[in-house]
């Protein structure tokens, strides 16, 4: 198995942000480059193990922090105003030129985690993605979660959340929050959408414009795991309902077809998930 070379790497999104990367390479020739977009308050450095397995299987990866994220949070920078829709227009899509340019030729793959695939119609460059694999990927909305979360995400949205706007500013990683801290703006989009069954979809044609979701076209994958709780066989549905071009199918899996007692609504990029990885590499991999 050849040496990864790991390479943190500074770019800036298409508004001007810095913004900070982890380049993946083998020394042996890649055959394939892969942009892995995160969860909502997960820093790049999570999906690390994965990064390097999708490495040795003869990918170059790029993982990224959105602004305000991990590496990308520069104080500097105007926190506090951040929008969740600017992680799609102006990150996710610096990103893929980012990856672009260091691919040369290769064929370009999006792996998302979470909101990582709620915002592929918003960026203006998604059509050099060629197939994108969605784990745990699924609408906000609260009511196409498992029942036993509600009691959870209500008190996210609106005890946790209320207190730490109201004494941080942000929504800070206290009192179960266990992601990254929050811009106020983003927190609050997010929560409006999140009590709306239609998601992020009323937007389109207000605060969400310019986007061009009917025109991502490229294959979608998506794994539901049974004990995730917010990424359900319903929420799920209903995301990929918002990319009506394209091709999209909806598996559902167990822990245990995996050999793993859990994965959750994280645990997919977990060490020990190596046979699910297995099956999202051959995927990527048949299609380019």
């Amino acid at each position: 198995m050849a040496e990864t070379l790991i390479e943190d790497i500074g770019f800036a999104a298409a508004d001007g942000w810095p913004l900070a990367g982890t380049l993946y390479h083998s020394q042996a020739e890649a055959t394939h480059a892969v942009m892995m977009s995160a969860g909502t308050g997960f820093p790049r450095r999570f999906y690390r193990h994965f990064a390097q397995y999708l490495t040795d299987r003869g990918a170059l990866v790029l993982t990224y922090d959105y602004r305000g994220i991990g590496g990308s949070f520069n104080a500097g920078h105007d926190f506090a105003n951040i929008e969740y829709s600017d992680w799609g227009r102006y990150d996710m899509s610096a990103a893929v030129d980012v990856l672009a340019r260091v691919a040369g030729d290769l064929p370009l793959a999006h792996v998302a985690h979470s909101v990582g695939g709620h915002f592929l119609g918003l960026m203006p460059n998604q059509s050099r993605l060629l197939r994108h694999a969605f784990l745990s990927i699924g609408t906000g909305y609260w009511g196409g979660h498992h029942w036993r979360n509600i009691p959870k995400e209500l008190y996210f949205w609106w005890g946790l959340g209320s207190y730490s706007l109201w004494r941080h500013k942000a929504v800070m990683p206290i009192g179960g929050w266990q992601g990254e801290a929050l811009p106020p703006r983003l927190f609050r989009t997010w929560r409006r959408w999140s009590h709306r069954r239609g998601y992020f979809q009323p937007d389109l044609e207000g605060a969400l414009q310019p986007q061009a979701y009917a025109e991502v076209n490229a294959p979608i994958r998506s794994w539901i795991f049974s004990d995730d709780p917010i990424a359900t066989r319903a929420s799920g549905r209903d995301l990929l309902a918002v990319y009506p071009s394209a091709d999209t199918e909806l598996v559902v899996r167990s822990p245990r077809e995996y050999g793993v007692n859990r994965i959750g609504h994280e645990g997919a990029f977990r060490p020990g998930r190596e046979a699910l990885w297995d099956e999202v590499s051959d995927w990527l991999e048949c299609g380019l």
